[in-house]
């Protein structure tokens, strides 16, 4: 474990030296880390640049610190009721001692169970022996190896015009809940292989789609055919909210084709 201080505009020359594919996008600033985030490298400060650089000094510092890497450190944490559970969030037990319980969205409830981990979110939950957490980084490689999209999508994804969350899916379709922020728009694109339809729940939209510009307001909806050019646009001062349907033979985030994007994901 370890602390790291310097100066920023040291860092971003280290980082520019020794490892350029996060340094160059990163001197353009908070916009061009966003911009180019899903294609930086996964690699710790260490390897980065910590052990390229020979100005670093090291100092003992001993402040009781905890990492709290996993579920059962951050159990250790946190207060604990008269039976020894953690309950996080909308969270009720009927028995049952020294459980870590963690709800995110929707009522979780023990009964009668000992020494669990038990973490739900909107889009996995994990049921794990206390102790055992530190195992779920072997689970989440297998289910990397499985291809599963929940080792690499986020309940919450976010983007440099705002967020979207995957509400259901199935095999011929995607439905989505996109967040605009006030003034940003979304890239210029086309998809090969889906449709979709906007419905507006929040905000005024400026849907561009085959090249003619319409208002969508709440309440209402658009409609964008396969392979046809259109982006989406929040020209007020409140956040844009859409419920995005997709129908294919294939929703993959990976069939956009962008044309123009403000955020130079064209290149």
């Amino acid at each position: 474990m370890g602390f790291f201080l310097f100066k920023a505009k040291r860092m971003m020359e280290a980082l520019k030296s020794g490892i350029p594919q996060i340094g160059e996008p990163a001197s353009e600033g908070y916009d061009g880390l966003i911009s180019s985030f899903e294609d930086l490298p996964s690699i710790s400060i260490d390897y980065a640049v910590m052990e390229k650089e020979k100005d670093v000094a090291v100092v003992p510092l001993d402040c009781g610190w905890s990492d709290i890497g996993s579920w059962d450190a951050l159990y250790e944490t946190m207060e604990k009721d008269e039976g020894g559970n953690v309950k996080k969030g909308d969270v009720h037990t009927m028995g049952g001692k020294n459980n870590l319980i963690y709800a995110n969205g929707r009522l979780v409830v023990g009964l009668d169970v000992n020494d669990l981990v038990i973490a739900d979110s909107p889009d996995a939950l994990l049921v794990a022996k206390r102790g055992s957490s530190q195992a779920v980084r072997d689970v989440v490689n297998y289910l990397k190896d499985q291809g599963r999209r929940e080792t690499t999508e986020a309940p919450i994804n976010a983007r440099p015009w705002g967020t979207y969350q995957i509400l259901h899916q199935g095999d011929r379709f995607k439905i989505k809940h996109i967040v605009i922020n006030p003034g940003a728009k979304l890239s210029l694109q086309y998809h090969h292989h889906r449709t979709e339809h906007w419905v507006v729940v929040r905000g005024t939209a400026l849907a561009v789609v085959g090249g003619k510009e319409i208002y969508v307001h709440e309440g209402e909806s658009t409609f964008i055919p396969k392979s046809t050019p259109h982006r989406l646009v929040n020209p007020g001062k409140i956040p844009l909210e859409i419920i995005e349907v997709q129908n294919g033979e294939y929703v993959g985030e990976d069939d956009i084709i962008r044309i123009e994007d403000d955020y130079k994901r064209t290149e």
